[in-house]
């Protein structure tokens, strides 16, 4: 299924690598994290090369709901408690500087930029908006709990983060690629050393950096055990009331709205990959129960890599690999932490480094509670019957009848009925391992 953004625009169309090169930076992955990363090497006159496997931004980019907000759930509570006053404050701030950045590229791009406030909402807790707006206030940011009447049902209140925004994510990246030494079709089998393998030739580097969603090289720094992906998903309605915010929900299995032109997107039903979950039929429900009459113009779905503390990874590879770099588990703030990503990745491969780095450093303590959850999961799925098992790592697959695909539950990759790769981690299709 499209998404409202895939369907109403044409991307620009770059080349496939014919024949070896080498480059400074290579970056791998054309999807925002990467495509920006370009943007600002270009900008800085750094010699550098991007690749993608098919075409840039055919991945998870095109399926965001495209928000572009600093307010990523009550994270800063989380934060303030687990983390320290320092460390939020950096988060805080590298996101804040993210949107500002958009919003100076986009003064020159039309790509239906538009400033709103941001809301995350509760039904039923708050104390919970409460302990928020007070770690927001110990921070330096003056958040505060309104009331928010336009949602279709009560709510105790939002925490509002105003000078927000919301964009066409692929109408600026039709403008912002326009120039970049891209090359599509171009997918990197092996990373060996300060070598990257392709089909039609090597590519050589000083230094490479894995936008590529979730990072391909097992051996080390530890990403299948550190993190896991989620599906969510996305209803465009018409005829239904619009809202003039960005809307989330705190509690796991809200939902979330936004407006873009005509269409209202509804979004939510999220559920670890592999697993069950209520899918578009539970968005249907809700917008039957709260939109009656409304009419689904487009239906997608998004996948997201999701952290053991709900911080992305951005930095240094691994302590043993200084001159790999990498952004990851943006935890579904993709658009706002694409743009950190590159801001920092751009700095660090030109050796200095981003005064925020401390807080999303790739190397941080592992030791939470989710690390058990992921290597249960990893464990039960080995040992798990399966016709069709994860060239990945060899957990077992699970058919999902609503999108006709074989997902895996352990590490989040996904491949269609005929074994075709759609997801990393996996790095070739399904049938050369059957």
């Amino acid at each position: 299924m499209d998404s409202v953004w895939s369907k109403t625009v044409h991307l620009p169309q770059f080349e496939a690598l014919q024949e070896s090169k080498k480059t400074d930076v290579l970056i791998i992955g054309g999807g925002m994290a990467g495509v920006l990363c370009a943007y600002f090497l270009q900008e800085k006159g750094v010699d550098y090369m991007l690749v993608e496997g098919r075409r840039i931004c055919s991945g998870v980019t095109k399926n965001t709901t495209a928000k572009i907000t600093a307010q990523h759930g009550l994270i800063y509570g989380k934060l303030l408690q687990h983390e320290g006053a320092e460390k939020a404050g950096m988060y805080l701030g590298a996101n804040l500087r993210a949107v500002e950045k958009y919003g100076q590229l986009c003064r020159e791009i039309d790509c239906d930029f538009e400033e709103k406030t941001s809301y995350i909402y509760s039904k039923d807790a708050p104390e919970k908006l409460e302990e928020e707006a007070e770690a927001l206030h110990q921070i330096g940011y003056k958040a505060k709990i309104v009331e928010v009447p336009e949602l279709p049902f009560r709510t105790a209140g939002a925490v509002a983060f105003a000078h927000q925004a919301q964009f066409h994510p692929l109408k600026f990246i039709a403008q912002i690629a326009k120039g970049l030494a891209i090359y599509e079709n171009t997918f990197v089998t092996a990373v060996k050393d300060h070598t990257a393998v392709t089909k039609k030739g090597n590519i050589t580097f000083e230094k490479v950096i894995f936008a590529t969603h979730f990072p391909t090289v097992n051996k080390h720094g530890l990403y299948f055990m550190k993190m896991f992906q989620e599906r969510s998903y996305v209803l465009a309605l018409a005829g239904t009331a619009q809202v003039h915010g960005m809307y989330l929900d705190e509690a796991k299995g809200g939902y979330s709205f936004r407006s873009y032109q005509d269409l209202l997107l509804l979004g939510g039903a999220s559920h670890r990959t592999g697993k069950d979950g209520g899918k578009w039929q539970e968005l249907r429900n809700f917008a039957k129960e709260h939109y009656p009459g409304s009419v689904e113009k487009y239906a997608w779905a998004a996948q997201d890599c999701m952290t053991l503390d709900q911080i992305p990874y951005i930095g240094v590879y691994s302590k043993g690999m200084p001159d790999y770099f990498v952004a990851t588990g943006f935890c579904k703030w993709g658009m706002t932490t694409s743009m950190t990503a590159a801001m920092m990745l751009s700095e660090l491969v030109m050796g200095k480094v981003p005064s925020c780095q401390e807080v999303f450093c790739p190397s941080r303590n592992m030791l939470k509670p989710q690390l058990a959850v992921n290597a249960w999961e990893y464990l039960a799925n080995l040992v798990r019957f399966s016709k069709k098992r994860c060239p990945h790592l060899g957990c077992a697959l699970k058919w999902n009848p609503e999108e006709h695909t074989w997902d895996c539950s352990c590490h989040g990759s996904r491949f269609r009925e005929d074994g075709t790769l759609l997801d990393n981690p996996a790095t070739k299709d399904l049938q050369n391992t059957i």
